[in-house]
């Protein structure tokens, strides 16, 4: 399987990205989907999450209200809707996929295949 994000850029405070990610080489529908990002000097941390059918969707405290995950089982896509963008969202976005069942979802450990990132860079 392959991951392919896209629609990272630099941004100023308050503005807002949509993030892409496509997969290609398996069955989208069969994949929980996931956003993680990672700061210069820091662990990856989980962003959002979403179901296999795209009913439940699941946010780090640190962005909900602010971003919007989705997905599109019918063109490959998973997406990252990030409004009020806010300094300490500069980081790379990572999509991953996931072929588990019965896990969280919200750990890096919980993904099994992983995309090679888009910067995002808010700038004040």
């Amino acid at each position: 399987v392959q991951l392919q994000a896209s629609g990272g850029g630099v941004v100023q405070v308050g503005g807002s990205l949509r993030l892409l990610c496509t997969l290609s080489g398996r069955a989208f529908s069969h994949y929980v989907m996931g956003w993680f990002r990672q700061a210069p000097g820091k662990e990856r941390e989980f962003v959002a999450g979403i179901s296999r059918n795209g009913g439940l969707s699941y946010y780090a405290d640190s962005v909900k209200g602010r971003f919007t995950i989705s997905r599109n089982n019918a063109r490959n896509a998973v997406y990252l809707q990030m409004n009020s963008l806010a300094l300490e969202d500069t980081a790379i976005y990572y999509c991953a996929a996931s072929r588990y069942t019965g896990k969280d979802h919200r750990r890096p450990i919980d993904y099994t295949d992983w995309g090679q990132g888009t910067q995002v860079t808010v700038s004040s």
